[in-house]
């Protein structure tokens, strides 16, 4: 899927999860985050990463097939983080690749044709280099302060990268809710992603509201 087709419709949401689910706390985190899908789905947020780095493998392919099963046939696409082969193998729509991942270019050579490649960068260069590997979009942070995610890059310098991308997908990610969203899509963001933010279905909802009147005006 290309970059231009996954952001078909603007702007878009990409809802991250927060990381904390281990195998000790597994059941009742797993719950709670299909709950969040479930909620997610409804409120036709368009993207989703499970970023749950502390599963071991069984159960991290356990979760992602679970929340396949809720966004199966919604529209809404499943990434998982890093783990391309569990995505694969549970259904998943994507990987988003960290700095540490394999590169773009390995898993559009050896993956579906229509797997989703996102990939996270923080400066214009690791920015430039997803693109010329094949990712579909990048995530560009921290825009604002994110707690353990260092000094923030700040929305000139979100304006930059979108402007020496374009047309190529920039979202944006680290520190965005309500307060800021509008401005980073005006800094020419095809949308913006949130882990904190996202994670309240009371946000997931006025957001959904919010934008909706946006495009009726």
């Amino acid at each position: 899927m290309s970059g231009k087709r996954l952001f078909g419709s603007k702007p878009l949401i990409y809802l991250i999860t927060g990381g904390a689910a281990t195998a000790e706390n597994f059941v009742g985190k797993k719950t709670k985050i299909l709950e969040l899908i479930h909620a997610a789905v409804q409120t036709k947020i368009s993207l989703i990463q499970i970023r749950e780095k502390q599963l071991p493998a069984r159960l991290l392919y356990e979760l992602v097939a679970a929340a396949e099963n809720v966004t199966r046939k919604t529209g809404v696409k499943l990434l998982v983080n890093d783990r391309a082969d569990i995505a694969l193998a549970a259904g998943a729509d994507g990987v988003h690749l960290a700095s540490r991942s394999l590169s773009a270019d390995i898993i559009k050579r050896n993956f579906p044709k229509n797997f989703i490649v996102g990939a996270s960068a923080h400066t214009i260069e690791e920015a430039d280099a997803a693109r010329r590997q094949g990712a579909d979009f990048i995530t560009f942070s921290p825009i604002y302060s994110s707690p353990g995610k260092g000094e923030p890059q700040g929305i000139e310098k979100l304006r930059e990268v979108c402007e020496h991308l374009k047309p190529f997908p920039v979202i944006a990610l680290g520190g965005v809710d309500t307060t800021n969203y509008q401005a980073v899509l005006e800094a020419g963001a095809g949308g913006f992603a949130a882990i904190r933010f996202l994670s309240d279905v009371k946000n997931l909802r006025r957001l959904s509201a919010d934008l909706g009147r946006q495009k009726s005006k």
